[in-house]
């Protein structure tokens, strides 16, 4: 069968359990397949394999025709946000996928505590699949949507899986279907007039349907209808009745209370009534990002300081440390070590095989008589021809030890007895590192004249310059220069030396470094410059520095903030002062979109906010989902903060995508005086988003009356429908509305 089945599939891989490593997990099981994880021996590579429990080896050909059909089909389909297909099986028949590691969410709703934000994100994912499925020429419908559906991969992200698989699995009459749907455990998602209206075939707004239990079960993490039979499902929700709504709390965030409202929207007895998947993704796009904080924060750079770990070996009878932790136990039961380390004058220095060999955590004698600084000591013994480079278990040498406790006498000793200058610990130090470290140009200078290496890197990469800039020994760094250290070298993150210089704000090594060819921009991992770290940590003497040295004021990082957008961003008025005298760009937008001033709009900071106002900052750019300063300090910022941008020029009827403007976002969250100076300012009060909603929609939804009142004194109308219909005076939850909207006290209704 292989061969004709691969002429049919094309470029579709058709495999066999032979391709696969014996041991065949199985991660799911519904009523008609079972699906396992297996690995393919040649790619090393983790796939799931949907198996049908109706398709065997031996089924007839039309079924496997079937089956070759709906996975051509899938495999055409690429989408992030639907899982891809990779062939057909042939023994076991079924179909391999990509395997995700977060298994479906039917899963993780009962079993893990999902934020808000993670909730409205699978929603979102969820409705961009559906929303790509429905836009192919012809739509492709789901006709299956559950959680049990919806899977979701290593980082929580959506993918939508057994689209259409349904049609290959069985083909049956509605009432067949109904019930195989009963076993499935589906019911709960079918719509109401698959059980009314037996002739019509389902449509898009059966998936919308499905949707909106969807919607319902996230924000809830239960089940609808619990407890409910086969019978009394299909009876409530022909008769118009959906899950309970007393899980929803008034606690919930306002934006809940908004993705409740799409939701009964999506989940309407009327087909005609649901909203179609373009306009609910523009919707779950613009409540997730309500929710969500807009901005990215610039990252802190957290440059740890680079620190040895110091070896104890002065105590001789007990070895404590953090590098060495052990206990210096002797051959003999006898006094040894005080006879080694503490001899008198008439006791022959002379030791035995026994007692020069090394201990089983290595240290030796001539450790233990270096480490207490006993110069002569150390010279009687090194006259025994011991190995003057024996190492510890943590490959602390002698030369190690000296050079770390600062003893340059002992190192000279060491060194003119053939000690090596560039053996290493375990973490990589060599002696010129710890000389650097301390700050001892004596012993460095020293160390270097026996050939040590100026540039050694330890394990993280960081050079004997790195350390010495670090503790701002410029002492050090100069010797280091003098001998060709290289200021350009990396560490493991990619800072050069002049990094860590202007992180620490030592300005007499930035200097130094800059007149000895360090690379005014060279970029960490992150693309980070010195000027970027300078800026962050407030350095203004080395950001001053770099600058005349022409440090480029508008170099970005990997997330595209420039050093203007990290001031802003922190509130460092005087270095964006600086950074803009030496022609730093006010228009620059971040990966995000975002300009300075949309940083120090959404940060509050004014003083700043005047500055690039002042400066011929555009007010009204649109950033991310074109948003303007004015619409950030509108949904995050304090009321002074939209004074602030309104007295400088802010557009207040600007729209973002999805047609929000700042009063929208003001109403939404409630900020009564924003409200206000943005109605002083000219905004319109009339203005709709692209579902509908005005101002007084938002108002009326949020049950804030005293901004309703002021919409209403501004102009604002409560019969306005919105693009399904509703009013603010329908979506309202006080009855005092009515009398808002000119109706009499006794002639209200109930709303």
């Amino acid at each position: 069968m292989a061969a004709g089945v691969e002429q049919r599939l094309g470029g579709l891989p058709v495999f066999t359990r032979d391709d696969f490593e014996g041991t065949w997990r199985p991660v799911a099981s519904g009523g008609f397949s079972q699906v396992f994880q297996a690995r393919h021996k040649r790619w090393r590579t983790e796939y799931a394999i949907k198996c049908s429990r109706c398709l065997q080896p031996d089924t007839i050909s039309s079924d496997v025709n079937c089956l070759i059909e709906e996975a051509t089909k899938m495999e055409k389909i690429k989408f992030q946000y639907i899982v891809s297909i990779y062939g057909v099986c042939e023994q076991p028949l079924g179909v391999v996928m990509e395997f995700m590691a977060n298994g479906s969410l039917e899963k993780m709703l009962p079993t893990h505590s999902l934020c808000w934000q993670l909730k409205f994100r699978i929603i979102h994912e969820t409705g961009l699949a559906m929303n790509f499925l429905h836009s192919i020429n012809p739509p492709l419908l789901h006709l299956d949507l559950k959680p049990g559906n919806i899977l979701l991969d290593s980082h929580m992200h959506v993918k939508v899986s057994d689209f259409g698989l349904s049609k290959w699995m069985e083909q049956s009459a509605q009432m067949q279907y109904i019930k195989r749907s009963a076993l499935q455990g589906t019911l709960s998602y079918i719509p109401p007039e698959m059980f009314l209206e037996s002739n019509k075939g389902p449509g898009p707004k059966y998936d919308v349907y499905s949707f909106g239990i969807v919607i319902w079960e996230i924000l809830t993490q239960k089940k609808p209808y619990s407890g409910f039979n086969m019978m009394t499902i299909m009876v409530r929700v022909a008769a118009g009745l959906r899950p309970s709504l007393q899980p929803v709390s008034d606690e919930w965030p306002a934006e809940a209370q908004h993705m409740v409202d799409l939701m009964r929207r999506c989940w309407d007895q009327d087909p005609k009534k649901r909203p179609c998947f373009p306009d609910i993704t523009v919707e779950t796009d613009t409540l997730l990002s309500l929710l969500q904080s807009p901005v990215a924060d610039p990252e802190s750079e957290a440059l740890a300081r680079k620190v040895s770990r110091t070896a104890c070996l002065r105590r001789p009878r007990e070895v404590r440390g953090p590098l060495l932790n052990l206990t210096f136990v002797p051959a003999d039961s006898g006094d040894y070590l005080k006879r080694v380390l503490t001899p008198s004058d008439s006791e022959s220095l002379v030791l035995s095989d026994e007692q020069l060999r090394i201990r089983e955590n290595k240290v030796t004698a001539l450790h233990f008589l270096v480490a207490q600084g006993r110069l002569e000591r150390v010279r009687l013994l090194l006259a025994q021809e011991v190995d003057v480079d024996c190492q510890t278990a943590c490959g602390y040498t002698p030369l190690l030890v000296a050079t770390q406790d600062q003893h340059p006498d002992l190192c000279a000793l060491l060194l003119k007895h053939g000690a090596n200058a560039n053996l290493v610990d375990e973490d990589g130090w060599a002696p010129l590192h710890f000389a650097a470290q301390n700050g001892d140009d004596r012993t460095a200078r020293l160390l270097l004249d026996h050939g040590a290496r100026v540039d050694a890197q330890e394990h993280g990469g960081w050079t004997p310059l790195h350390l010495a800039v670090q503790n701002n020994f410029e002492n050090v760094a100069r010797l280091l220069v003098s001998r060709q250290a290289d200021p350009n070298l990396q560490e493991a993150e990619g800072k050069t030396p002049l990094h860590v210089a202007a992180y620490f704000g030592h300005v007499s090594l930035v200097k130094l470094l800059t007149g000895q060819g360090a690379e005014l921009d060279a970029r960490q991992r992150n693309l980070r410059t010195p000027l970027h770290l300078a800026v962050e940590r407030g350095k203004v003497r080395a950001i001053q520095h770099l600058l005349k040295s022409g440090a480029a004021a508008d170099a970005l990082d990997q997330r595209g903030y420039s050093p203007l957008h990290i001031a802003t961003a922190r509130g460092k008025h005087l270095v964006g002062k600086m950074l803009l005298r030496y022609g730093a760009s006010l228009e620059l937008p971040t990966h995000q979109g975002w300009t300075p001033l949309h940083l120090a709009a959404y940060k509050g900071h004014l003083e700043i906010i005047h500055l690039l106002a002042e400066s011929h900052a555009d007010v009204g750019a649109p950033g991310g989902m074109n948003w303007t300063p004015l619409h950030l300090a509108a949904r995050h910022g304090a009321e002074v903060v939209v004074s602030t941008l309104l007295q400088c020029g802010a557009d207040p009827n600007a729209p973002e995508q999805s047609g929000w403007t700042p009063l929208h976002l003001a109403v939404q969250r409630g900020a009564f005086l924003s409200v206000i100076n943005l109605l002083e300012h000219h905004a319109d009060v009339h203005a709709r988003n692209k579902v509908g909603w005005t101002p007084a929609h938002l108002a009326a939804l949020k049950g804030n009356m005293a901004i309703l009142r002021v919409l209403v004194k501004a102009g604002a109308q409560l019969d306005t429908q919105d693009g399904v219909g509703c009013t603010p005076l329908q979506l309202g939850k006080e009855p005092s509305l009515a009398i808002l909207a000119g109706a009499e006290p006794g002639a209200q209704t109930e709303v």
